[in-house]
């Protein structure tokens, strides 16, 4: 799934590269904590609609991602039957 900030890059017009050497850290839940009470988990399910609301079809389709892997599992294995056409 494309994230947002790949969403926003290519909205402003940038273009989004990958380089091996960036190591990059995200620690979300050191801040706000992991989605187990039930407030929580509101919270997590209407930032989620409104992810889906305003970027909808763009989520599930990343340029950058291989059409020969799997969108399936997180895995990075090939996709049965492949993504792409064959000639």
């Amino acid at each position: 799934m494309t994230s947002i900030f790949c969403l926003r890059l290519v909205e402003a017009g940038y273009r989004n590269v990958w380089t091996p050497q960036a190591e990059l850290f995200h620690h979300e839940s050191a801040t706000r904590g992991q989605d187990d009470a039930p407030d929580k988990q509101r919270r997590a399910e209407k930032e989620y609609r409104f992810m889906r609301e305003r970027w909808g079809e763009k989520m599930e389709i990343d340029p950058a991602y291989n059409p020969n892997l799997t969108s399936g599992h997180d895995d990075f294995s090939l996709a049965w039957p492949p993504r792409v056409d064959t000639i």
